[in-house]
């Protein structure tokens, strides 16, 4: 009889291992992999890296021969496909693992409950569902992309404690303390791009990358709406697109003259045909989940915020709360868009973390609903 204490003491650990590849496992899902035998760790991996092992592979190469007779506990269903790695299912069966714990199925259309299936016809006890929120918690953007076809989208804003982002003339700079703004970084370097509207580009000319010591585990696409392709030349963005990706998104009326240019400097400039700017929204995101960008980070302003929230793909909050008033009725807001007329319809989130950063109040939450779109997107797990 299966000890649920045990199983779900040994899934923590394996959900604990799979975060490592926070930033750089995507597009393929977070893995973490332990191989017990008589309640003892025996080995344990992670999906590093695309390309690199998955995180079974990498567990029973540390086990070698003793991985035989052993429990496998995995945080998410094996895989049973060649793709840049061999079928983990096949490396399991062959490796003689009498039983394996699986958090969640793996909805990748080619896996989609066929791991298990072949595990259970070679004999293996198969168990699923131990720790499965959690460990849909941490691959909830992986979950999302290839349910949807879309990104996980993350929206962050720095405001006062009166709700604005900036005062009536636009100064903004800094609502935020140092530390703040370092944890900012940190999420960066962990997304595949990170958004922001034309307006922002053109009053704080950002470069929106990741400036900590450290080296990211990714380096994201900086990517502006800029309906009409306003973003100078000689704009900080532009001048670093050789260096780190620059994307525009533009509408239709966007001048070729002012495309080619951008184009001319390294920009890489997205045309969408679509003449509301919603559906523009919309067919970026279908794009970049078709490219296999899993996350994305929209940094304001208040328009560009109000309109995901308004489309209903606004998944993720960091939020941080600096100790001043400003005041004015004309300061800006951190989310604007048409907006909800009642309370009960407005977007609701789940606060998962709370702390005090210095002066600062930082809260991070994940949405309660999920927008519908298309099925079956890409990946290369």
């Amino acid at each position: 009889m299966p000890d649920k204490e045990q199983d779900s003491k040994w899934m923590q650990a394996a959900i604990e291992l799979a975060a490592r590849g926070l930033g750089r496992a995507a597009p393929n899902p977070m893995v973490g992999c332990v191989l017990v035998r008589n309640g003892e760790r025996v080995a344990a991996g992670w999906h590093n890296a695309c390309g690199e092992a998955h995180a079974e592979a990498m567990a029973l190469a540390e086990a070698g021969e003793n991985a035989r007779g052993t429990t496998a506990y995995v945080s998410l269903e094996p895989c049973c496909h060649h793709g840049r790695t061999p079928p983990c299912s096949d490396a399991l069966i062959k490796a003689g693992v009498r039983r394996v714990v699986v958090a969640n199925a793996d909805p990748f259309e080619k896996v989609g409950g066929r791991g298990l299936e072949q595990l259970a016809e070679a004999g293996i006890e198969v168990t699923t569902g131990v720790l499965e929120a959690e460990a849909r918690t941490l691959n909830r953007a992986y979950f999302k992309r290839i349910e949807t076809g879309l990104p996980w989208v993350i929206a962050k804003w720095a405001m006062t404690l009166d709700g604005r982002i900036a005062t009536e003339q636009g100064d903004s700079k800094w609502i935020s303390c140092p530390s703040s703004r370092e944890i900012v970084h940190r999420i960066r370097g962990y997304v595949d791009a990170v958004v922001v509207g034309i307006g922002t580009a053109l009053a704080d000319d950002p470069m929106l990358n990741h400036r900590l010591e450290e080296p990211p585990p990714r380096i994201a696409s900086r990517i502006v709406i800029d309906s009409r392709a306003r973003l100078p030349v000689d704009s900080r963005l532009v001048k670093s697109a050789t260096r780190s990706p620059v994307i525009i998104c533009c509408g239709p009326d966007a001048a070729r003259d002012k495309m080619n240019r951008l184009i001319d400097s390294g920009v890489e400039v997205l045309q969408a045909e679509l003449e509301d700017s919603n559906e523009r929204i919309m067919w970026l995101l279908r794009e970049l989940g078709q490219r296999d960008m899993t996350r994305l980070l929209v940094e304001g302003g208040g328009q560009l915020l109000g309109a995901f929230n308004d489309l209903r793909q606004i998944d993720e909050v960091h939020s941080f709360i600096g100790p001043r008033l400003i005041g004015g009725r004309a300061a800006v807001a951190p989310v604007k868009g048409e907006g909800s007329s009642l309370i009960a319809d407005g977007t609701s989130f789940d606060i998962r973390h709370v702390e005090r950063i210095e002066q600062d109040v930082y809260l991070w939450g994940i949405v309660n609903h999920r927008s519908a779109g298309i099925r079956n997107g890409p990946t290369d797990r």
